[in-house]
């Protein structure tokens, strides 16, 4: 299915028009599914002022609860973006221990129209079905002066943010080396092979701060292509989502074909370009960051192969060098084609928690992190969700990324546990990982 309605404009940054559309219709609800201007993040989508939203919340037996993925399966056609939580798991898995979050489990809002820019292309185009709504935000865009999108965006420059020494790490440093190390004690034991051990920071939000002006902090020190800003409204109210994702999760395509872009292995980026040089050639020769992505390379070919016709899965990258601002990754890809009787949610039942967040075999590392993390993941380690009018499919995993709920906000970071893991070194790790995006916040 396509839009009915389109209209191009001239370049306009999306930055300013974001602005203004929540100058004129509030923040509650938007979404702005970014990107770095990569191949991977040329593509951007805004919009404000849902038409539907759909939320919900609890663990199986909770009082209320919901089941996020039967809500999932009800979507009316439509565009539709939100979160969906780490502990969606509870849903597929029941058995298996989870933590309760005080956020939305899912939270998803169907918006018409929205906007779309094409960084490499410089295209900037409004679409939607509805007629009356499209004229009303089209006509909206026509009223307003050219000269309101020249000016400099300097705002986020001069704004106040979040002192880096008001955050609370949930965990010690010398706690995360003991659960590293008993990590490694049961990978020894044979119990598992791998596990993402996680962390978490919190603090208070400094009155007058808002969720968009930390988006647009957070994107100025660290762009990535799959990074994005949502805001809940209704039963999600006061809780926000602010993503600098460098991992896609699933992309489906209507014609079924799928995509997954695991990242396992990490190194920080240098501002001497030698040094620099030097880590992104460690990490490419580092045996051990390249069995832990291959690792969860065969973990997703498992996952995908409960839900995708038999033989179309391959890795068409095994462990390529990708490097942003911040860090060079290690990342593969993964193709598959669905069975025609299944769709996208089925294949995020398949896979769901990702494998990279998670660990091998998933379920019983999901259960050792449930003994080891004190808190609830919430959205950390879930997914930005987008359907598209197509019926095109797409989600990132929710890494350096910020959740908001009222007035406190929190930042984990988190590393993959391996027998040959120094657990002094991957605490080192899981701080440089965490301080970029504290740092981008102040």
């Amino acid at each position: 299915m396509t839009t009915t309605f389109c209209k191009f404009y001239d370049w306009k940054a999306p930055e300013i028009v974001i602005e203004k559309l929540v100058e004129t219709w509030g923040d509650a609800g938007l979404i702005w599914l970014d990107g770095d201007g990569s191949p991977l993040g040329r593509l951007i989508t805004l919009a404000v002022d849902p038409i539907d939203q759909i939320c919900c919340r609890g663990l199986p037996q909770e009082k209320y609860s919901i089941s996020p993925f039967q809500a999932l399966k009800k979507l009316s056609p439509g565009h539709w973006t939100g979160w969906l939580s780490y502990e969606a798991g509870a849903w597929i898995e029941p058995n298996n221990p989870w933590k309760h979050d005080s956020m939305a489990t899912l939270w998803i809002a169907s918006h018409d129209p929205v906007f779309k820019f094409d960084l490499e292309k410089k295209e900037f185009w409004v679409e939607g079905e509805n007629k009356i709504r499209f004229m009303k935000f089209t006509n909206w865009l026509d009223q307003l002066s050219s000269r309101t999108f020249k000016k400099n965006f300097n705002v986020i420059k001069t704004s106040k943010g979040i002192p880096i020494k008001s955050w609370r790490h949930i965990t010690s440093q010398a706690d995360y080396i003991k659960n590293v190390n008993q990590i490694r004690n049961w990978i020894m034991q044979g119990d598992i092979f791998q596990a993402n051990l996680t962390t978490c920071c919190t603090t208070s939000l400094p009155q007058g701060i808002v969720p968009l002006t930390l988006y647009q902090k957070l994107r100025q020190k660290c762009p990535a292509p799959f990074s994005g800003l949502v805001i809940g409204d209704n039963q999600a109210k006061g809780e926000s989502i602010i993503c600098a994702s460098p991992e896609r999760f699933m992309k489906v395509l209507p014609s079924g074909e799928i995509e997954t872009r695991p990242i396992k292995g990490t190194r920080p980026r240098k501002s001497n370009p030698d040094q620099d040089a030097e880590m992104a050639a460690e990490l490419v020769c580092s045996s051990k960051d390249r069995a832990e992505n291959i690792m969860i390379v065969d973990l997703l070919r498992n996952d995908l192969g409960r839900v995708c016709v038999p033989g179309s899965i391959n890795v068409s990258k095994l462990v390529d060098l990708e490097s942003y601002k911040q860090v060079h990754h290690l990342t593969s890809v993964i193709k598959g084609c669905l069975l025609q009787k299944n769709t996208w949610v089925d294949l995020l039942e398949a896979s769901w928690p990702g494998g990279s967040v998670t660990g091998a075999p998933k379920l019983r590392a999901c259960q050792r992190l449930h003994e080891l993390e004190p808190t609830a993941r919430g959205p950390y380690c879930g997914s930005l969700i987008n359907l598209d009018w197509s019926g095109t499919f797409n989600s990132n995993i929710l890494i350096r990324s910020l959740f908001l709920k009222g007035d406190q906000i929190r930042a984990n970071a988190g590393c993959g546990i391996v027998a040959d893991s120094d657990s002094d070194l991957e605490a080192k790790e899981m701080q440089w990982k965490l301080i970029p995006l504290l740092e981008a916040l102040q």
